[in-house]
């Protein structure tokens, strides 16, 4: 009976063996994957908290660059449009024309009063200088009166002294006609001073009107140099180089001043990155910033920190947020960062970049930068 025993014994032993060899394996590959797992979490983590502590980003970022709308200063009729969508063109480029007639018809208006006016004005010149001459006759005149009256004045007096209670030299009648004479003097020396103070009077009234005419003539003048604007303005010039876009205008299209007929926008585009203000601390002026654009996310560009914004987005808003009215809810601000691209990267792109697109930045914090106030300085 023994020898039956022992195979059974051996028998059991091989079969335990087996089974406990797998599990042992299976134990070891889930801690090893376990560990792996482990260890690639800790990695992740590091990661996350070292870019976490030396970079910032955001994908807050769009391009921006420098868009001029294009109005009209004048009411008119479009009759030309020298340009199309998306077309380039350059500062002083004639962009449309309007119907000039109505400003036409006002320059030849100003033109002919302007005419009319000089035309008074010499007539006003020719009665100065009548009235001047009549003033130097009347001059002249005084003097003669003054002479006469001198002389029958002394011929008055002769006479008084010829005819008294003491002595009738001359006549009685001879007497009266002296003194006669003698008012009679007096009167035209009056009358002519009198014309004399008319003569005067008349150069001040005709050179009131010339000067009323002159300066009628400049108020013309300045109407007319207006009338030429309001002419020139009938033609459309490109303030700047640049592509056109948003174009409303049409042949035929009666515009407004004021009305937008389209948008030029220029070549040279930046970046404009909303970063959180818990971001900031670690920003500078003048750090180089790496930029992936959207359209295209296989080129990685180049940049710099350029400025920041002198308030928050919400500053800027069209209706801020009142906090002192009790509805406080205090959430992280946004501050927008100005990035400027390398022209030279900018060119290469296969197609130009445009306001408006989205782009994604990373700034390295371990750069140090160029203070703004030191660069001023």
């Amino acid at each position: 009976m023994q020898d039956n025993a022992q195979p059974i014994t051996s028998t059991g032993k091989n079969d335990v063996q087996p089974e406990a060899k797998p599990r042992q394996s299976a134990t070891r590959r889930v801690r090893f994957i376990a560990a792996i797992i482990v260890f690639a979490l800790v990695c992740v983590a590091g990661r996350m908290w070292w870019r976490s502590q030396y970079f910032v980003t955001t994908d807050n970022a769009y391009l921006s660059a420098h868009v001029h709308p294009v109005s009209s200063r004048i009411a008119g009729v479009v009759t030309k449009v020298l340009v199309e969508d998306n077309q380039w063109v350059g500062a002083g480029d004639i962009i449309a024309e309007f119907d000039p007639a109505d400003q036409l018809v006002r320059l030849e208006q100003i033109r002919a009063q302007i005419a009319a006016n000089s035309s008074q004005t010499l007539q006003a010149e020719a009665q100065i200088a009548q009235s001047r001459a009549q003033a130097s006759v009347s001059v002249a005149q005084i003097a003669q009166a003054e002479a006469q009256l001198m002389h029958a004045r002394q011929d008055a007096e002769r006479y008084r002294s010829l005819f008294t209670t003491q002595m009738k030299a001359v006549a009685k009648s001879e007497l009266d006609a002296a003194n006669a004479t003698y008012a009679d003097a007096v009167a035209n020396l009056t009358a002519k001073n009198d014309s004399s103070g008319a003569a005067r009077a008349q150069i001040a009234v005709a050179a009131s009107a010339r000067d009323t005419l002159k300066a009628q003539k400049k108020v013309l003048e300045a109407q007319l140099k207006e009338a030429e604007l309001q002419l020139a303005y009938n033609q459309i010039l490109a303030p700047v180089s640049g592509r056109v876009g948003k174009r409303t205008l049409e042949i035929g299209a009666r515009v407004q001043p004021g009305q937008l007929l389209l948008a030029i926008v220029q070549d040279n585009v930046w970046i404009v990155a909303n970063f959180k203000e818990t971001q900031l601390a670690g920003l500078r002026p003048g750090q180089s910033v790496r930029v992936s654009i959207d359209a295209f996310p296989d080129k990685v560009l180049n940049g710099r920190v350029d400025s920041f914004a002198p308030a928050s987005g919400a500053q800027f808003s069209l209706l801020p947020a009142d906090n002192a009215t009790g509805n406080f809810t205090r959430i992280v601000q946004r501050v927008p960062v100005k990035i400027v691209l390398q022209p030279d990267e900018i060119k290469s792109l296969p197609n130009p970049l445009v306001p408006g697109m989205s782009s994604q930045v990373e700034i390295d914090l371990r750069q140090s930068g160029t203070d703004e106030r030191v660069a001023a300085r």
